[in-house]
């Protein structure tokens, strides 16, 4: 996205939006139904909402104002402000689909199906720069100040959700909350890396010149040489550096086969790239 221009940050408040819709649509449809919790404040909430009946649009919101008094104090004010947009659009959402629920008799399926929507929902508010409050604030500032994975902070109050979970469920409702906390994060991961996995290749052959042609006028990728040095033969060579998409993998091979059978591929997964080319669209 450009740099921060009015444009940016009204498409960031949309997405925003969207990413709590479908985030409080998910705990409202398929994970309350069957006493299953999330992750952070936001599986607190739930839990005060099934023992007192607390409505989860509001605790969600109280749970969440100390932290973002801490967070605009040590952390910058636009997360905070993106964050605030995050939580007062997901109260009023949890609150627009109270109602909303799915037939979904099975809670295997219903902790798949909500913990999917929760990690998609969260996904799209993070890669716009907000965040849903709770754990996010807190993991953030322990991260800056104590240099502690923001990973490892979350984990840990996920942690204390499934003991809450077992000490008043039972373990086998803890097992499918501990599944639906597993898809979000796993949803959420794929949102921030992309679902098109990349590939970078680096391809050591006599005929780099040759192939380097080839690939760009086929394949459609730019190409980069480096330069090495063989360390058995001290023999000079051009290696060629190409990253592309998972679905153009196999005709790169076939293009590096037909002219150079005994050339070198070495193939490691990216996560994600940047650039010309790598465009995700319209998306984010």
């Amino acid at each position: 996205m450009p740099k921060n221009t009015g444009l940016d940050l009204v498409k960031r408040v949309i997405y925003i939006l969207i990413g709590s819709f479908i985030h409080a649509y998910g705990i409202n449809a398929l994970l309350i139904p069957h006493n299953l919790l999330t992750g952070g404040l936001t599986g607190i909430a739930m839990i005060m909402e099934y023992f007192l009946k607390l409505p989860i649009s509001i605790t969600v919101v109280l749970l969440n104002i100390p932290l973002f008094i801490a967070g605009y104090k040590m952390i910058s004010k636009r997360f905070v402000y993106l964050s605030i947009v995050g939580i007062l659009s997901l109260s009023f959402f949890l609150s627009l689909t109270k109602n909303w629920t799915l037939s979904i008799e099975s809670p295997m399926v219903a902790a798949i199906y909500g913990g999917l929507l929760l990690g998609v929902g969260s996904g799209i508010i993070i890669k716009n720069r907000g965040s849903l409050g709770g754990t996010d604030i807190i993991a953030v500032i322990i991260n800056k100040y104590f240099s502690v994975s923001i990973g490892v902070v979350t984990n840990l109050f996920n942690f204390l959700i499934l003991a809450m979970a077992i000490f008043m469920f039972d373990i086998e409702l803890a097992m499918y909350t501990m599944i639906a906390i597993f898809v979000s994060s796993k949803a959420i991961d794929a949102l921030q890396e992309g679902f098109n996995h990349k590939k970078t290749i680096i391809i050591i052959s006599d005929h780099s010149q040759e192939i380097a042609k080839e690939l760009m006028e086929k394949v459609g990728r730019g190409v980069t040489f480096l330069e090495g040095e063989g360390a058995y033969t001290n023999t000079r060579k051009k290696l060629i550096y190409i990253v592309v998409r998972i679905m153009e993998l196999s005709r790169v091979k076939d293009i590096v086969r037909a002219i150079d059978e005994n050339a070198f591929l070495s193939i490691i997964d990216t996560k994600e790239v940047e650039g010309k080319g790598f465009d995700l669209g319209n998306l984010y």
